[in-house]
Parts: structure tokens; C-alpha cells; sequence
């Protein structure tokens, strides 16, 4: 996947336009959009292609499970905005981080992991790599020299991190747990979902690999769900070959509504980095709101390293209520434009009250894991910054 980033495309929003399609796109057709192709199988002409196909003297698509026009678009669109030598895209961001922690880390290998990561992400790692002999130590996103001990002294195979975290907006410095690692052979995956490949340019910083929940940002249509990796060829393979026996094949159809959800991603994006900024102003402002996570403000002890390593934050903003579980729950049951639901990066706003959003789990684990009573989780969308700022204070108000 080389020449991906030509000369005459200089930013982000032309190569979310044309990145894998006007651009290298591995299809024979004059449509300006790229077309689906639905097929679980390709032919071939006559026998002497299938062998050169075989003894790789040419590249062609062979099974569905192992490639698509579609999807290689796709790949490529993410490549470009990536800096990435390739991607490989997956049915979801939970499946792509799965497979990538299968294909990395050995058998008895060792993975260092922030406390903050995705619940799920969290649970995969304890109770099913643990069954391979694989372990896991988590530690604090700040924890720089915790960090610095377990390499030093132990073979780690991977340290995984998302930056920023979900919800509490924390994040690392990249460049400097990447030198660290990189000093004794440990490999770097960050999953940027939040930052999203125009507020971040994570290998670049560099990580080894960049994971995306694609369902996110990137989508941004709250329509498909996907997930992608991106790094350099020989990782990328590695995971590719693995993805290929498990079987997590994006639909061509899902590829498709990525592709041209990515073409406006960068307009979304700078719309939702300026609502997000405002609206954690205003709230952090608020009397009625007793603290606000995001990474925009001064206040926040990660926002100097964000400021260094991002260009914006992003829509979504984390924030406590001054007020126990019924007043927040009322704060929420009283806004308009947000649904009541789990997810970020869309178009539409979204609104979640974790302590709600996970009530199978006991109130003395979620308060363990610092979610209270009163903590919200707000994604907002691409609607207008007045009429989500009207709607926000006057929810307030009714409490």
C-alpha cells in the first residue's frame, strides 16, 4: 500500500474524499462512488491464473473471507489518514483488538495494560488470554514509571492503552511510553477511537499499531459497526493471517457505508471538537455541575500532553452532577435532543448515565472503578452549538 498520500492531496479532508477510491482503487469502473461487491467467492479465467495467483506472480481477490474490492477501499482510506503502511478492517473495534492481542502476544507472553481501558477489552484479557498462560498487569494511564519498572524487568510482549480513555478522557504521552518500550522490544497499541485519525496521528508518535472502534468516528452515522488496525505491513500480516482463521469479515455493505461516512468525517469531527469545547466550558462553569473531564481544559492533568499531541478533543465530554443518582437521572429524563443511549461519535447526540447504563454490575465495583452515582457521559453531535447549549441548561435547571 505505497504512494497512498500523494502530493496533491496536503490534508486530511482530501484524503478522506478520495483516499482508496479516486485514488488507487483496486476496481475497474468509472463510478465516483465505490461500488459493493457482494460475492463470497471470484473466479478465475483458466487454471494457469489460478497457479500464478497461487505462486503469488499476480494479486487477485480469491474468498470473500480473505478480501474484498470493498473492503480494500476502505483499508486504504484508513491507511492514508493513518500513515499507515496498512490496515486491516473487522466486523468490530472489540473483535480487531481481540484478534490483534491474539496474533501479538504468545503463549505465557506478558501485556501491560492501563486500569481505564474498554470493560469488555478488560474482562477478554482476564478471563480468557489467562487461559493461553498469557498475563496482565494494569496500571494507571499517568503511571510513567510503573511503566518503566514492568519493561525493565519483565518480558513484555504488548502495552495496550486507549488515548484518550473512555469516559474519563485521560490519556498518555505516546512518544514517551513508545521510547520507553520500544527500548526493550515491547510493541505499542493505542486505541485512538476517541481521538479518531484527524485529531491524532498516533503511529506517527510512535506506536506500533492504532485501533479503532470504526462503529465511532469513523462511521459517524450510528449505523454499522466495525473495527480496524492499522501499522506496519509485517504486524498487520501477522493479525491478517489470524482474522482469516477466525472469521471476523466486514460486510462489504458495512465497508461501504464506512467508506462514504469517512468522506465527511473531518467536517463532523471539526464540529463536534468545537461543540465539545464549548459545551465543557459552559458546563464546567455550571454551578449545578460539580466536575467535568475532558481534555480541552486546563484543569484536566493530562491537557498539556493532549495539547502536544492532538488537534482537537473531540465531541465527547464526561462530567459529574452535584447531585446524588435520582437528581442526575432527572437531569437526563429532562433533555430533548440526546437519546438516552450507549455509544459515541455519531452524528446525533448521545447521552448515557453510567451509573444506570451498567446496573448488573454492584454499586461497589462501579464505585471502585470511579464511576459514581452522578457521572455522565455526553457525545455530542453535529447539531447546532445553540440549540444543544439551550437544551443542557435547561435540563440543568430542573434539577
Amino acid at each position: 500500500m505505497n504512494n497512498l498520500k500523494p502530493s496533491f492531496l496536503s490534508s486530511d479532508g482530501s484524503l478522506s474524499v478520495h483516499a482508496g477510491e479516486r485514488l488507487r482503487r483496486d476496481m475497474k469502473t468509472s463510478s465516483i462512488t465505490t461500488p459493493v461487491v457482494n460475492t463470497t467467492t471470484y473466479f478465475f479465467k483458466d487454471t494457469t491464473e489460478l497457479i500464478d495467483f497461487k505462486e503469488k506472480r499476480i494479486d487477485l481477490y480469491e474468498y470473500a473471507r480473505y478480501g474484498n474490492p470493498t473492503t480494500m477501499a476502505l483499508e486504504e482510506k484508513i491507511s492514508a489518514l493513518e500513515g499507515a503502511e496498512s490496515t486491516l478492517v473487522m466486523a468490530s473495534g472489540m473483535y480487531a483488538s481481540n484478534v490483534m492481542l491474539l496474533a501479538l502476544v504468545p503463549t505465557n507472553g506478558h501485556i501491560v495494560a492501563t486500569k481505564d481501558c474498554y470493560k469488555e477489552t478488560t474482562i477478554f484479557m482476564e478471563n480468557f488470554l489467562t487461559k493461553l498462560g498469557i498475563t496482565v498487569t494494569f496500571i494507571d494511564s499517568d503511571d510513567i514509571a510503573g511503566l518503566e519498572t514492568l519493561v525493565n524487568n519483565h518480558e513484555v510482549s504488548l502495552f495496550f492503552t486507549e488515548s484518550p480513555t473512555n469516559p474519563f478522557l485521560r490519556c498518555v504521552d505516546i512518544k514517551l511510553v513508545s521510547k520507553i518500550c520500544h527500548r526493550r522490544g515491547t510493541l505499542v497499541c493505542i486505541d485512538a477511537t476517541i481521538a479518531t485519525p484527524i485529531n491524532q496521528k498516533t503511529l506517527a508518535l510512535g506506536a506500533d499499531l492504532v485501533h479503532h472502534s470504526a462503529t465511532k468516528y469513523i462511521g459517524g452515522h450510528n449505523d454499522v459497526l466495525a473495527g480496524s488496525i492499522s501499522g506496519s505491513m509485517e504486524l498487520v500480516s501477522k493479525i491478517r493471517n489470524l482474522h482469516k482463521l477466525l472469521g471476523g469479515t466486514l460486510n462489504p455493505n458495512a465497508a461501504y457505508l464506512l467508506i462514504r461516512g469517512m468522506k465527511t468525517m473531518h467536517l463532523r469531527v471539526r464540529q463536534q471538537n468545537s461543540t465539545g469545547m464549548k459545551m465543557a466550558q459552559v458546563l464546567e462553569a455550571h454551578p449545578k455541575v460539580s466536575r467535568v473531564y475532558y481534555l480541552g481544559l486546563p484543569s484536566h492533568p493530562e491537557h498539556l500532553i493532549a495539547k502536544r499531541q492532538m488537534t482537537g478533543i473531540g465531541g465527547l465530554v464526561s462530567f459529574e452532577i452535584d447531585g446524588d443518582l435520582k437528581t442526575t437521572i432527572k437531569f437526563i429524563d429532562a433533555l430533548k435532543i440526546p437519546y438516552l443511549a450507549a455509544s459515541f461519535g455519531g452524528c446525533e447526540s448521545l447521552v448515557d448515565q453510567l451509573a444506570t447504563g451498567i446496573w448488573d454490575i454492584p454499586r461497589e465495583e462501579r464505585l471502585k472503578d470511579g464511576f459514581q452515582d452522578n457521572l455522565v457521559r455526553f457525545s455530542f453531535g453535529v447539531e447546532d452549538f445553540e440549540d444543544i447549549k439551550a437544551d443542557v441548561l435547561h435540563a440543568l435547571e430542573t434539577i
